[in-house]
């Protein structure tokens, strides 16, 4: 099962031998980023700094900066295993006999199980103070960031006009000891929340829960679904929740520290510019002041942090993990999809490769506007489509497809539509140009010539050469799945 709280993370990391303490001193401005770049890049452990200067607290980063400890967060072998869960639910069908009935009642209670549950106390009041964020070592991370940013933070609103609950994942960055911005771009659920409310809205911060809550508040979620539930559902275990203490609002009870207070409408002041994760600084604008009412913390709390910057960063795997999980959730509104990508080099909004099933023509382009019509893929800039066969995680195999099945005037689509609010290159804010790239094999309506047949070796001869590979003595790092060309694309290189 995932870790309860993010101590007992601590513990597994360690144990797994996937976390390195450093009691050396270090600074949270700046120095803590560059360390935490290069480990990450270098596909290093998860870091625990003891002596942060300027504060008493402990920083922990870079918790979920490898595939591994991904998978060892949500409990599971791999990310797709992770997603076959939430798969087993979506699929759910009206029970045909008794055995299914069972099956289905036991999925039921999965879910009734998942719902979040309030308790009366929580670890995360132990201690109850007045708000002082200069007690916490919030990294400065870029040097032309203005201040120090809170980068890791479960954001919790509610709609005042239905209650339901949102929890996102929104950089905060630090005005003095009892404020911050709140980054609440214009497609965000938190910011919807807070213009529905045309006046005072409550808000809560928790900082350092399990691994498995922290993600869900990067999870792109529809308005109506919880994500504590999610949460709740992928740990197999109730996230359990305890009321504010100033604000009408719950916080998940395991968490390190809460933050609590409130957004007014109107309060509002120049935020950024911020080393954003698409690799460059997202501009100054106009977002709304977050005002602190009190702060609770665990006894001796830990605070987490990451850093988003040039890709590849620690974030890469929590889009990966977001990647995986909702596959079942796309093909439930695009059964023709296959598998798809989002590079972490595209900054995941950039380029979206998705493998279909193709059946007629133009199949390729009524997936591109699915796509561009789909939650938060909508903001996606640039979609490649490919046949099934095509692995969408090997991009070389992909831009094969590309440069081999593409004819620009026919299989390149230009359109516009909603972009990302960091995308610095689209012509006017939040809105620009759209790319579409049918690299799909060309059926005799779309225009196609005889399309050629494809390269393939016989099965019987595969099956031989496998069976005979040790006699021929090349050595297994030569034994194919592409393994031939990257061993002579090494020897060009030195």
């Amino acid at each position: 099962m995932p870790a309860a709280d993010l101590r007992s993370w601590i513990d597994l990391l360690k144990r797994e031998g996937e976390l390195v303490e450093i009691e050396a001193e270090v600074d949270p401005y700046l120095e803590i980023t560059e360390i935490a770049d290069r480990v990450v890049k270098g596909g290093g452990p998860a870091l625990l700094f003891t002596s942060v200067k300027g504060s008493e607290r402990p920083l922990l980063i870079n918790q979920f900066g490898t595939e591994r400890r991904t998978c060892l967060a949500f409990g599971e072998p791999s990310l797709d295993a992770v997603a076959r869960k939430l798969e087993d639910v979506l699929e759910m069908q009206p029970p045909q006999g008794l055995v299914e009935k069972v099956k289905g009642l036991g999925k039921l209670k999965r879910l009734a199980d998942s719902m979040p549950k309030t308790v009366s106390r929580g670890a995360c009041q132990e201690l109850v103070l007045e708000p002082d964020l200069d007690a916490l070592p919030i990294q400065h991370c870029w040097p032309d960031d203005p201040s120090p940013f809170i980068t890791l933070p479960a954001v919790i609103t509610k709609d005042p006009r239905t209650g339901v609950r949102n929890v996102g994942m929104y950089r905060m960055q630090k005005i003095d000891a009892r404020s911050t911005f709140m980054h609440w771009q214009i497609h965000k659920d938190g910011r919807a929340d807070w213009l529905a409310a045309e006046g005072s809205i409550p808000v809560a911060v928790a900082l350092g829960c399990d691994p498995v809550t922290t993600y869900s508040a990067s999870a792109p979620l529809p308005k109506h679904i919880d994500e504590f539930m999610l949460a709740g559902f992928l740990r197999g275990d109730a996230v359990e929740l305890v009321k504010c203490k100033t604000v009408d609002l719950e916080v998940p009870a395991n968490a390190e520290i809460v933050l609590e207070g409130t957004v007014e409408a109107g309060d509002m002041g120049t935020e950024g510019p911020f080393g954003d994760h698409t690799g460059y600084y997202s501009p100054p604008e106009p977002f709304p002041v977050f005002r602190l009412t009190a702060m609770t913390m665990r006894r001796n709390a830990i605070y987490p942090s990451i850093v988003v910057g040039v890709p590849p960063a620690e974030d890469a795997w929590l889009g990966k993990a977001t990647e995986r999980i909702f596959l079942p959730a796309i093909r439930m509104t695009v059964p023709e999809i296959v598998d798809y990508d989002l590079p972490v080099a595209g900054a995941f909004h950039n380029c979206v490769i998705v493998s279909i099933r193709k059946a007629f023509p133009g199949h390729a382009k009524k997936v591109m506007h699915a796509i561009w019509g789909l939650g938060m893929l909508s903001l996606s800039k640039s979609v490649v489509v490919v046949d099934e066969l095509v692995d969408v995680h090997d991009y070389e195999q992909v831009f094969f497809h590309v440069c081999a099945n593409v004819d620009p005037k026919r299989d390149v689509l230009l359109s516009e539509g909603p972009l990302d609010q960091l995308d610095h290159a689209a012509v006017l804010p939040c809105y620009g140009g759209k790319l579409g790239i049918d690299a799909t094999h060309k059926l005799p309506e779309e225009g196609a010539r005889e399309w050629p047949e494809r390269i393939e070796m016989t099965p019987e001869v595969c099956d031989t050469v496998d069976r005979r590979w040790e006699e021929y003595g090349i050595g297994a790092q030569a034994s194919g799945n592409g393994r031939i060309s990257q061993v002579l694309r090494q020897k060009v290189r030195r």
